[in-house]
């Protein structure tokens, strides 16, 4: 690689700019990647605007990377070798020796770096990561196609696949955006019955031909009376930030139902404990996972011929891509590709 990289780094809280870097060399366990492709997350909000506390500056986000291995540092295992394709998440590799990864717990390690947070990410042509928080790409995906799936995909497959739901269950989507739209391919090829929930008629189409079986558009219908209607579903998983629509579909739920959060919103669920006692019901959270869990959301991805809808941008537009994503406007991931034209 070249002495030096660019880079979009947060300065202060809302001002992403543009920054010329040394790079920088590996240290022990760490591995240098020439970046491909970065996707935006709406969790990016944490360093661009300053809403996660504890963030330094200069900081660069992102953490939806993928790229190629530019050089290893000492100690790397034997399987990464240079010009390898490989993934970066936003968990930024486990350290192997707290409680959490004794028991196998990779995904919930406590020492562990957050990709584009507490350290710098994707939004760059280069970057540092742990060796064991990268994931092998398969060369079926393009690099933009990739990207997502190791933030969304992750969260979506992950949840569905530990949500206990079997094929032939009824499944809630409630979102159809950047998350949304990919847990709805991956409930359908898992053989799962779909029912996608939204606001709107304009998302109707796209749900449907995404894999819904049906769509319910929550600003003209009682999502809960149609799920209910059709036997309560097993799983609602929620991709939104709004915690009190979240909240609202728990009845939505059959008997020993689960409602699975995926969406991070900054209130409180509000949940009757009457709702979850009376039918058993449950209310779980979902983070992203491991890199082995990571591989596996790529592999199904490949089998079943799941891919993101996506934009893209070059890096020299890292905030306008950012601020598309943020209004909704993306359909239905912004993605930012090194080395493209402004």
């Amino acid at each position: 690689m070249r002495k030096t990289y660019h880079a979009m780094q947060v300065t202060r809280p809302g001002v992403l700019e543009p920054a010329e870097r040394d790079t920088p060399a590996p240290g022990p366990g760490e591995v240098l990647v020439a970046v491909e492709a970065c996707g935006i997350c709406g969790a990016d909000a944490g360093a661009i605007e300053g809403l996660e506390a504890g963030i330094q500056y200069p900081r660069v986000p992102g953490h939806e990377v993928v790229g190629t291995i530019a050089a290893l540092g000492p100690g790397v295992p034997s399987r990464w070798k240079e010009g390898q394709r490989v993934g970066v998440g936003r968990k930024g590799g486990h350290c192997l020796e707290c409680e959490q990864c004794r028991r196998g717990e990779f995904n919930l390690c406590r020492n562990q770096p957050i990709t584009g947070s507490s350290r710098d990410g994707g939004y760059a042509e280069a970057m540092l990561a742990r060796a064991t928080g990268l994931v092998s790409v398969p060369e079926e995906l393009g690099a933009e196609e990739a990207a997502p799936l190791l933030c969304a995909g992750l969260a979506t497959f992950n949840g569905l696949r530990k949500s206990g739901a079997q094929a032939g269950d009824l499944v809630a989507i409630q979102g159809i955006g950047g998350l949304g739209h990919l847990a709805v391919q991956y409930a359908r090829r898992m053989g799962l019955r779909v029912v996608a929930v939204g606001r709107g008629a304009d998302i109707a189409a796209d749900a449907l031909s995404l894999g819904a079986h049906a769509y319910v558009d929550a600003a003209t219908e009682d999502p809960v009376a149609r799920l209910q209607a059709m036997g309560g579903a097993q799983v609602v998983l929620t991709t939104i930030t709004d915690s009190d629509a979240a909240s609202a579909l728990m009845p939505g739920l059959a008997p020993q139902g689960r409602l699975l959060v995926v969406g991070v919103g900054r209130t409180p669920l509000k949940v009757s404990p009457g709702a979850l006692v009376s039918g058993e019901r449950i209310v779980q959270g979902a983070i992203t996972g491991s890199p082995f869990e990571n591989e596996r959301t790529l592999d199904f991805s490949v089998l079943a011929d799941i891919r993101p809808m996506i934009e893209t941008m070059p890096l020299s537009r890292a905030f306008e891509a950012y601020s598309r994503m943020r209004s909704g406007e993306a359909r239905f991931r912004m993605v930012l590709v090194m080395g493209a034209g402004a």
